[in-house]
């Protein structure tokens, strides 16, 4: 069994958001799939399963999806190395989509969440976003929407992390960063 987490802000407001990339991706990976919704209040998320995959978008808000995460694991008893983690990186220019297995969180509060509460050894799907000139502009930034230009270019960016993470299932991160990095 797989766990793909999309992270992300409930509500709204925040949908088009450039730190809600992830669950942009979990949307349209599950927009055509015969899916059931899990509802356990533990879960602390928007949790749907389809045949061996479980999605997840954490009803936390981004600084906490790590107990959404854990709690998913704990329950379904899934191993970090079956963990899909998808989130927005800007440090990787606008565009960019990369692939790691642990490592830092770079100050990105959903991934310092998923540390604390499943360890750094999950699989990290990074997707830029670029960044602002002013690093006191950060939040703001993460905040705000994707331009309408975006928002064209996530077109073919989103079906090719889609692909990425479908590959994840079954090949070596290795295998998988050399066909389907993004820079």
């Amino acid at each position: 069994m797989h766990l793909i987490v999309g992270l992300g802000n409930i509500g709204e407001k925040y949908e088009l958001t450039r730190h809600n990339i992830g669950f942009m991706v979990i949307d349209e990976m599950t927009k055509n799939l015969t899916t059931s919704n899990i509802n356990k209040s533990n879960f602390n998320s928007t949790l749907l399963k389809s045949g061996y995959n479980l999605f997840s978008k954490p009803t936390t808000y981004m600084n906490n999806s790590g107990l959404a995460v854990g709690s998913i694991k704990e329950y379904y008893k899934i191993e970090n190395e079956n963990i899909i983690v998808i989130h927005d990186d800007l440090d990787l220019p606008f565009g960019a989509v990369k692939f790691k297995i642990g490592g830092g969180h770079g100050g990105h509060n959903g991934l310092k969440s998923c540390d604390a509460h499943i360890g750094k050894d999950y699989i990290r799907v990074r997707i830029g976003i670029g960044k602002p000139q002013d690093k006191a502009e950060v939040a703001n930034y993460v905040l705000s929407n994707f331009s309408k230009e975006e928002l064209n270019k996530l077109e073919d960016i989103i079906p090719h992390t889609i692909k990425a993470i479908e590959a994840l299932k079954s090949e070596d991160i290795d295998q998988v960063k050399s066909k389907f990095t993004l820079k």
